[in-house]
């Protein structure tokens, strides 16, 4: 094992992270949310939000640990401060010098996978780390990579705002400078929350709307309709034969089947649509103002398109299409568009199947 180096400027590191006046405080939610938001992007199963004093790390919070700090020379966050500006990933620690007998890897912890992302004060000491681990070897997409810097930015964000609440209570004589700061901060913490909503609606393979996003646009969609008459259509779209490319190609080479399809369907539709990933293979569009000759013209030209996709074999579609009546659900409509895309996979798949 490789212990963590010791930084250049560990004293005025330490100094810094004592100015906080954090550790050993209780369990808050705010940095509980951000870790259980981390966790859920990127489909880990264990995390922290680290911070490395002089001979430990200890957890502020914590997400399938047993223990509320582990010694330095065994943190994984203690070499991920060394780079504040960068992501450090193990993606197999049984194969990292570093880390192949750490306690941590051996022992019950069992950590094979490792991702984490510095957290740095306002004058650029790194204290800790943002990060998620997993029983297993594995690798991030590019996207949670980025959900990873920015909830970790959001971390940092929140311990600033600790330490600035308890500055600012030592100016309440200047009651309106105290309030003015303290707006600026709350109101810079509003617009990260509001990302990290935007984030937890999107899937991290496509980007596209989640079926948790898709749910609710579904619900407004079929709402407005009824209140203004407009038509609504819902297309739901599967990729045949997708189990054969990951068996035969991997599933890396599935994983690009879908980015790109994900891209063609975001450029084929205008704006007001949606597309949504529902889970594996499944899409659905959304298409608002859409009658049945629109929207069949719409999903005809993409089941066209779909062979021409630049992956590793050609792909076809299966398409249902469904448009809304007066008397609907959000789940008859659903289901209706979901009964016509499975009758589509019956009769030969590469088809589009239309409301009766």
């Amino acid at each position: 094992m490789i212990k963590p180096d010791i930084p250049l400027n560990e004293n005025e590191r330490i100094a810094a992270l004592k100015r906080y006046r954090i550790l050993d405080t209780l369990a808050e939610d705010a940095y509980d949310d951000l870790l259980n938001i981390l966790a859920g992007i990127c489909g880990a199963p264990m995390g922290a939000v680290t911070l490395v004093d002089e001979d430990r790390q200890w957890f502020k919070a914590k997400l399938g640990l047993e223990v509320s700090q582990t010694p330095r020379s065994d943190s994984f966050c203690a070499h991920a401060m060394l780079q504040p500006s960068e992501l450090m990933v193990v993606e197999d620690a049984e194969r990292d010098p570093r880390f192949f007998d750490n306690p941590l890897v051996t022992g019950e912890t069992n950590i094979r996978f490792y991702a984490g992302a510095p957290l740095t004060s306002s004058d650029g000491h790194a204290l800790g780390a943002l990060c998620v681990m997993d029983h297993e070897p594995r690798r991030l997409t590019s996207f949670q990579k980025s959900a990873l810097s920015a909830l970790s930015r959001q971390a940092s964000a929140l311990m600033e705002l600790r330490l600035s609440t308890r500055e600012l209570r030592h100016q309440l004589s200047e009651r309106e400078w105290y309030e003015q700061r303290l707006q600026e901060h709350r109101d810079a913490l509003e617009l990260q929350n509001a990302q990290l909503i935007a984030q937890t609606r999107a899937d991290p393979l496509t980007g596209l709307a989640n079926r948790r996003a898709f749910n609710a646009q579904l619900d407004a969609e079929l709402a407005r309709s009824k209140a203004l008459g407009s038509p609504l259509a819902l297309a739901m779209c599967d990729i045949d034969y997708f189990k054969k490319i990951n068996d035969t190609f991997g599933h890396p080479a599935g994983d690009q089947v879908l980015i790109e399809l994900a891209l063609m369907l975001q450029q084929a539709l205008g704006e007001g649509a949606m597309a949504a990933r529902c889970g594996g293979e499944e899409f659905a569009l959304l298409l608002p103002q859409f009658d049945i000759a629109d929207a069949s013209a719409l999903c005809e030209s993409i089941r066209l398109t779909t062979p021409m996709l630049p992956v590793m074999t050609p792909i076809t579609l299966s398409l249902g299409l469904a448009i809304a009546h007066a008397d609907d659900t959000p789940e008859n409509l659903y289901r209706r568009a979901d009964k016509l895309l499975y009758a589509a996979k019956e009769s030969g798949r590469n088809r589009l199947m239309l409301d009766s």
